[in-house]
């Protein structure tokens, strides 16, 4: 899709389906630049989404690493609820299978990556509470 200037836009229709690539969706620290400059060394571009049936929860994560990286120990995660009525914004990004491998590093034990549909339609990996 192109906006009036010719220029590439991109949508959530036209985003998941790109082959080679993994989606991942992000509703916490790797929306941040400098988390992304840090774990994979390049900024990601993404869309806006949602997952449904999830709430937002708060976790101490232990990774020192990952504390680092995004200066604080105090991070949120993914708790299923299974009601439509309970949906998180967030960002879906389109990763190699390098970056993806890059993100699975940065994350502590505390959460696992699982695959969802978000309310796109798209199906992505998240990582939500282990």
């Amino acid at each position: 899709m192109r906006d009036c200037s010719g220029a590439s836009v991109l949508t959530v229709a036209s985003y998941g389906r790109r082959i080679g690539v993994e989606n991942l969706f992000s509703y916490g620290s790797l929306r941040e630049k400098s988390v992304q400059r840090e774990v994979f060394g390049h900024l990601l571009e993404g869309v806006s989404d949602a997952i449904v049936g999830y709430r937002l929860g708060s976790v101490t994560i232990t990774d020192q690493k990952s504390i680092a990286i995004s200066g604080t120990a105090a991070h949120q995660i993914l708790e299923p609820t299974g009601r439509e009525s309970d949906k998180i914004e967030g960002m879906l990004f389109q990763l190699s299978a390098r970056d993806l491998e890059l993100a699975d590093s940065y994350e502590d034990a505390a959460y696992q990556r699982v695959r969802v549909r978000l309310r796109s339609g798209t199906d992505a990996w998240v990582y939500v509470k282990a």
